[in-house]
């Protein structure tokens, strides 16, 4: 089952942003969809279909807005280093 979301907007905004309106509504599901994503409330593969796109295609749209296509908190990235970092001293004692 799937619900449908309407949004109003100005009639001349398209043509302001030197967009069709086909590409101006794409661009504003892609841009909930990016937001969505980046607050955690979506996978990137939620996002993606919500946007239909594949998710390949939505990782690469999210440089363009700016969107890191990789969250996560500062405190997992600090133990996957120091994870990672205990493995390679561990490797060159070998």
């Amino acid at each position: 089952m799937s619900h449908t979301l309407s949004l109003e907007y100005p009639e001349n905004l398209p043509d302001a942003l030197h967009m069709t309106r086909a590409e101006f509504e794409q661009a504003a599901r892609l841009a909930m969809a990016a937001k969505l994503f980046e607050t955690g409330k979506l996978t990137s593969g939620q996002a993606a279909r919500l946007v239909g796109m594949a998710r390949v295609a939505f990782l690469g749209e999210l440089g363009r807005l700016g969107v890191s296509a990789i969250q996560i908190e500062p405190e997992e990235l600090e133990q996957d280093l120091a994870a990672a970092e205990a493995a390679a001293r561990d490797h060159t004692q070998q």
